[in-house]
């Protein structure tokens, strides 16, 4: 599987370079390593728990990576209102790349989205990285949408035409996100884009996108269709809706962490470091730093309990003013799939 890292603040930017390649286990170096604290003790009786944690998260991560940072330009020049992404993507992984190198070291922002890639059946090629873009908001995935050849030709039915137009690759994720996004602006198209929506709302298109895929794959397929991993985080550069979701009644998704204090960690204008080394560079005091949220595939400081790991089946909602709420995703039985080899 993949992993990402989502930071969102009103009003504290981070340094890319801090939060995204500085900490020993920051994003940029999940490609190979893994830390994943907190995610077995939930459940230490359950037999196939290692096993789904050596399935869904330790895989090398080789195919490509990409990173979206909101910026005020636009709104500068009078074009938009409220900040909107720029986007960077590339098919080598990220430490390979002396563009992405320059870019962190000289982009500070107050919301990003990262992302590196475990390719599964797609091209590896740029266009398939995450995250993708629509107007203002910013979609990105940890998982995969299983059957998905199966179900894609339906899925593009249930598209607006602007949000089918938006697909620039052939994974299931641009795909999911393009049926979301038509929820989200009840298929209003590309002007809606531009958009904000409440917190609430971007919950219940998620919802309505993941029930959609479902209903389409027992469909397809009855009761052999396998369990999708839906960890899915997605933006408007304001507020924030993320998941972790696996419709299986036992198994496990990848996983998934936050934090509202590790941006003081992975700050260097402040004290402490993310690997606990001194940080001559600091120049304010942490009671400083301004409110934020961090959700991660992975923590990617030195102290566990800055990181709280996302239960099974829960998303957690970021509002503007940085208000945080954690709530359990409750679906329907019958929406419960196979895992692989029909168990």
């Amino acid at each position: 599987m993949c992993r990402w890292f989502a930071y969102v603040s009103a009003n504290e930017e981070c340094l890319l370079e801090d939060v995204l390649i500085t900490p020993a286990h920051s994003l940029a170096k999940q490609v190979h390593e893994h830390y994943l604290p907190k995610l077995l003790a939930h459940d230490p009786n359950e037999i196939t728990t290692e096993h789904e944690v050596t399935a869904r998260n330790r895989l090398f991560n080789v195919d490509g990576f990409g990173v979206a940072w909101y910026t005020p330009a636009r709104e500068d020049f009078g074009q938009c209102a409220g900040p909107r992404p720029a986007l960077y993507k590339c098919a080598q992984p990220p430490l390979h790349d002396t563009n992405f190198r320059s870019l962190c070291g000289n982009t500070a922002t107050k919301a990003c989205f990262a992302h590196i890639r475990a390719a599964t059946a797609t091209p590896i090629v740029s266009v398939n990285n995450h995250p993708f873009v629509f107007g203002r908001h910013t979609f990105m995935h940890n998982g995969v949408v299983e059957s998905f050849i199966e179900i894609s030709r339906d899925m593009c039915k249930l598209m607006d035409n602007d949000s089918y137009a938006n697909i620039t690759g052939s994974t299931d994720s641009e795909h999911f996100a393009a049926l979301y996004i038509t929820y989200l602006t009840e298929g209003k198209g590309k002007s809606s884009w531009e958009q904000q929506y409440s917190v609430m709302k971007m919950r219940d298109a998620m919802k309505k996108a993941v029930k959609t895929v479902v209903e389409l794959q027992k469909s397809k397929l009855g009761d052999k269709c396998e369990a999708n991993s839906l960890n899915i985080a997605t933006t408007d550069g304001c507020v924030l809706f993320a998941m972790r979701f696996r419709n299986h009644a036992r198994e496990q998704p990848p996983s998934l962490y936050f934090s509202t204090t590790a941006g003081v960690t992975m700050n260097s204008k402040y004290p402490d470091h993310p690997d606990g080394k001194e940080n001559p560079r600091a120049y304010m005091k942490p009671e400083e730093h301004g409110s934020h949220v961090i959700v991660a595939s992975e923590p990617s400081t030195y102290k566990p309990k800055e990181w709280n790991l996302i239960e099974k089946n829960h998303c957690i909602m970021v509002e503007t003013d940085g208000t945080v709420k954690v709530e359990e995703i409750t679906y329907p039985a019958e929406l419960n799939s196979v895992a692989r080899g029909g168990l």
